[in-house]
């Protein structure tokens, strides 16, 4: 099953174009996104039985927005992909590496975002939306946790997340206005294939920055959900950034950051790709 934000109301989507869900089923369903996780094994259900007639042309990808637009909250993992620990100088870790992003940050798939400083980096990540979610789930029953998959960029601001140097601040660092572009679909697990083997890749105008795939994975998504979860209780709309392959601008020599006027296309196989905008800093 694919799901998206068009316009602000939760659809199906399949290749023969879009079903507005609250519509189709005459109320059972939300229209807003946010109410839609919680109910992801009735709506899976219900959405397997709908006929492709019953769909309609697909609208302009610019009517697509956050496929959860408002999550109570938002986890990120550091340094969870080996190659990009390597390219840090910085060891395997043998714990996650856990921060949040503040949910203000995030945005659709066609995210316009103000450059905030000299140094903003990007970070492709393949993102997990938790749909019923729970408190100390474990591995085994971590995917009955989980909506799906979605594309997700982990913009960075370096000099605020490592301000001061000898003492990070990684979330506020992450967390202006637009850093967490996400989109354009949500992508079930059913449907995504394997996520630990998923291909990523992340163009900054047109010049490919990140070539990885999620088999680099330190952690395993099933071990984070019941990770988090042991701490946390998961939300029905949460997003859990897994983390980024090797590749992004801050390690590169000479390190590379965006500018007013770039965009970045995000990629990841199975679920779809989005491009961000950077703009001047209003």
């Amino acid at each position: 099953m694919r799901i998206a934000n068009i316009a602000g109301r939760i659809h199906l989507v399949r290749e023969v174009g879009v079903l507005d869900i609250a519509k189709a089923s005459d109320g059972r369903f939300p229209a807003d996104p946010a109410g839609i996780y919680a109910l992801w094994p009735a709506l899976s259900e219900w959405a397997a039985d709908q006929p492709d007639q019953a769909f309609s042309p697909a609208p302009d990808v610019a009517e697509f927005e956050a496929p959860s637009p408002q999550p109570r909250q938002v986890f990120t993992l550091g340094t969870n992909y080996r190659r990009h620990a390597v390219e840090l100088g910085w060891p395997i870790p043998e714990v996650p590496m856990v921060f949040t992003k503040f949910p203000t940050s995030v945005a659709g798939p066609n995210a316009r975002v103000g450059i905030t400083g000299p140094r903003v980096d990007w970070e492709v990540e393949l993102v997990v939306v938790i749909g019923t979610g729970g408190h100390r789930l474990s591995a085994e029953d971590a995917w009955s946790a989980v909506a799906g998959f979605t594309v997700g960029q982990d913009v960075s601001d370096r000099d605020v997340q490592r301000r001061p140097e000898s003492n990070p601040q990684f979330g506020l660092g992450k967390s202006f206005p637009g850093f967490s572009p996400t989109g354009p679909v949500v992508v079930s697990l059913d449907e995504v294939g394997d996520p630990h083997d998923l291909g990523m890749r992340c163009w900054v105008n047109g010049e490919l920055m990140q070539d990885g795939r999620s088999d680099d994975l330190v952690f395993s998504i099933p071990f984070l959900i019941e990770y988090l979860s042991g701490v946390v209780t998961l939300c029905p709309g949460d997003l859990i950034f897994t983390g980024t392959p090797s590749g992004v601008g801050s390690s590169r020599r000479p390190p590379r950051f965006l500018s007013p006027g770039d965009e970045v296309r995000s990629w990841i196989e199975n679920i779809g790709e989005m491009t961000t905008r950077f703009v001047e800093r209003p």
